[in-house]
């Protein structure tokens, strides 16, 4: 890949044609071209497993699917890309109540998907802060000094929930647009509550896009909601210090790390 786009055997494998255009968002590396959008694989079992239940799933009339698209050879993948047709729409992460509501349609079109077994060898920063959110046991690595994440760590109690598969980063990949019913992309997929799909989405938009507290007091009838925000803050800056990067975003997130304490350990 360069900046011309995905190799031109990739484009020919999933009959893209057209100027490629970068999109935004992601890491920088997707692609769309004509009506088909190319990105390169993080996984093949993932992208196989994933675009076969996708292209399985029945229509809604709550949601669209970005559904997924076969090389000329049959399979989900050519030259390590995928593709998936494109669908209208940009995100918009102020209309974080909209997007928990998408998902929360998502997910009841996925209760019968059974777990995938590339969930047991994934290894990346995502996978770290989630298995830190929900693991008795620590993941095995060293952990940089964080309070934020020792404070929530604190909070942490057990949350006995159904399990199933879920987004685990809904907010900035719902698309919206007139007329149309939103667009679900991009999925990450994880065996978790799906309250917990819905506390990320609303920590996100607390710690990025302005979103005020009354996310959590709208969303408070949600299945231990009090904890699946305290997994979420934990999944996030987990995620943070698994990845390397420089500095833990703890300005940002401190008033809502704050703000789950309080409903977690309420003042007297």
């Amino acid at each position: 890949m360069d900046d011309l786009g995905p190799p031109r055997a990739v484009r020919a494998a999933f009959g893209a044609e057209g100027h490629p255009v970068r999109l935004a968002g992601g890491k920088g590396g997707t692609w769309r071209i004509g009506d088909v959008v190319l990105k390169p694989s993080e996984g093949d079992d993932e992208v196989r497993w994933r675009a076969a239940v996708l292209a399985a799933l029945p229509r809604s009339p709550h949601l669209r699917i970005a559904r997924p698209l076969r090389a000329a050879d049959g399979d989900w993948l050519a030259g390590g890309w995928e593709a998936t047709e494109a669908v209208a729409g940009h995100p918009d992460q102020r209309r974080v109540d909209d997007v928990i509501r998408v998902g929360a349609a998502f997910h009841e079109l996925l209760t019968a998907v059974p777990r995938p077994a590339f969930l047991d060898t994934r290894h990346n920063p995502w996978a770290y802060g989630e298995s830190l959110a929900f693991s008795d046991v620590p993941p095995p690595g060293p952990r940089r000094p964080s309070r934020l994440l020792d404070e929530l760590l604190a909070l942490r109690r057990p949350a006995d929930l159904p399990e199933q598969i879920v987004h685990g980063d809904l907010l900035g990949n719902v698309l919206f647009a007139d007329g149309l019913p939103p667009a679900v992309i991009d999925w990450p997929a994880y065996w978790r509550p799906p309250a917990w799909a819905s506390a990320v989405a609303a920590v996100d938009a607390m710690v990025w896009h302005g979103a005020g507290t009354g996310v959590i007091d709208r969303w408070a009838h949600l299945p231990e909601w009090e904890q699946m925000l305290v997994r979420a803050a934990i999944y996030r800056l987990g995620t943070w210090d698994a990845a390397g990067w420089p500095q833990e975003p703890e300005e940002a997130y401190r008033p809502v790390v704050a703000t789950i304490t309080e409903l977690v350990v309420p003042t007297t």
